[in-house]
């Protein structure tokens, strides 16, 4: 049965009254890529055992209180995407009485259900999500696009969810989740600033070297973009009835065993042993996992073997000795890695090891040449226009640690990237309950999830036998 969610009450959320001056913050090379990006959905859910009359007189107002007080620092989620006539350059831009949009609303939908590792309709997680604001267009033509919105929903006696949408030019994961990490550092100590446990963030963008130009480059590039394209609220649309979401979790011990069956497949081929990392092996299974499983999605369509695959993943160039910027940066830091390998490669008996082979190649490419990743970040997104189905993208990290954002009130019950539902992404967590564990989330339609799911215990199964 279908639960409701009513909304109880919409308002916005501001930093202090003159916390914050009139700001600008340029975008940088990092940046402008991901105006081509869909906003970006992370929810968490909350086990909270009362009713929500109790949750409006006691957590609600900390949590609005402690958001208030996040934003004089993280302003630029308060702020607005300026997307000036051409050919002037976008911008962030904070003014007073800047804010976000901040929804409350209880549903009757089943907690213990959403918040289980077992499949769902993508739709569970829909009616949790909210939509930005809609632009705004000033006399001139400049375009003024919100950049988070925040619902919280109650499930009565039960727990309650955040789900955030946000836009990917104004944070990348790290970023999101120093600030999500801020925001439940500061509620939990109710409101006292000099409690709070995490640093502050560094706004200051002139950190950012651009020896080879790429902001002018990717500027031009964008200048064939109508400012439409980064008009998208967030809004969940034409998202197949039949598609389901499944978290699967991995063990140290399964994680373990693959790197072993790896390495052991590389010394009886004579092949030279690839970069073994928990990253490489994780995303290798899954990835084969999910190309196999592409067979019987529809009997109709043959696949093309020699077709090339793409893995696409992002790397953080904090605290990288080339770049010399810190964890604290506000912003994004991410170049792009992809790994390519042709179809028959994957679905073939050493699909694991050729992935592994792919992967971590890339890996070692991007750690020695990192700007060649920074290089290739607008054009992923075109690429990934073309190629549909045949790229796929890791979206989040174990090293982000979702699962201590605690408000107060213990870890999250569960924690989803909301956009692997249209995205083709796959999204990778650390875990709840088991230090070690990665958290694998995605979604497929109803026959190829049950067949992606064969194939990955198969898999599971053939490493088990190794001691």
């Amino acid at each position: 049965m279908a639960h409701t969610v009513k909304v109880i009450d919409q308002c916005e959320v501001s930093p202090p009254p003159g916390s914050v001056p009139s700001t600008s913050l340029p975008l940088t090379f990092f940046d402008l890529p991901w105006l081509c990006c869909p906003p970006l959905k992370r929810i968490f859910f909350y086990n909270f055992p009362y009713s929500t009359q109790h949750f409006f007189q006691t957590l609600l107002p900390t949590l609005k209180n402690s958001l208030s007080l996040t934003l004089q620092h993280f302003f630029p989620f308060s702020s607005n995407l300026v997307f000036p006539p051409k050919p002037n350059p976008p911008h962030i831009l904070f003014t007073q009485p800047n804010s976000l949009s901040f929804t409350v609303a209880e549903s009757s939908a089943d907690f213990t259900t959403l918040v289980s590792d077992s499949p769902k309709n993508v739709t569970a997680l829909h009616p949790f999500v909210p939509v930005l604001p809609p632009p705004q267009t000033l006399e001139d033509g400049t375009f003024l696009i919100p950049l988070m919105s925040i619902q919280v929903t109650v499930m009565p006696h039960s727990g309650f969810a955040i789900c955030i949408t946000f836009r990917h030019a104004a944070a990348d994961g790290r970023a999101f989740h120093h600030f999500m990490k801020f925001w439940a550092s500061v509620c939990k100590s109710n409101g006292d600033l000099t409690l709070a446990s995490l640093a502050l963030p560094l706004h200051n963008r002139d950190i950012i070297q651009d020896p080879k130009g790429l902001k002018h480059i990717f500027l031009q590039e964008l200048l064939n973009f109508l400012p439409e394209n980064v008009e998208s609220t967030g809004e969940i649309r034409d998202v197949p009835t039949d598609m389901l979401r499944h978290t699967f979790v991995l063990s140290h011990d399964h994680v373990e065993k693959l790197k072993k069956w790896v390495s052991v497949k590389c010394k009886s081929h004579g092949l030279e042993l690839p970069h073994l990392t928990t990253f490489v092996v994780t995303c290798s299974l899954i990835w084969v996992c999910k190309v196999k499983s592409e067979e019987i999605k529809a009997g109709t369509v043959l696949f093309n073997n020699d077709e090339s695959y793409i893995l696409a993943f992002m790397a953080d160039c904090r605290n990288r000795p080339e770049f010399s910027i810190p964890l604290e940066y506000f912003g994004n830091c991410l170049v792009c890695g992809n790994a390519e390998v042709k179809r028959s490669k994957l679905a073939g008996g050493n699909g694991i090891l050729e992935a592994a082979i792919a992967i971590g190649s890339e890996v070692r490419h991007l750690q020695r040449r990192t700007f060649e990743g920074a290089e290739t970040l607008m054009s992923n997104f075109t690429e990934f226009a073309t190629l549909g189905k045949h790229m796929t993208i890791i979206a989040g990290s174990p090293s982000l640690k979702a699962y201590e954002t605690d408000f107060g009130w213990g870890k999250p019950e569960k924690s989803e990237v909301v956009q692997v539902d249209n995205s083709g992404s796959i999204s990778l967590s650390d875990c709840r309950d088991k230090e070690g564990r990665i958290e694998v989330g995605l979604a497929l339609q109803k026959i190829q999830m049950k067949k992606f799911s064969t194939i990955l215990e198969e898999h599971l199964t053939e490493i088990s036998v190794l001691d």
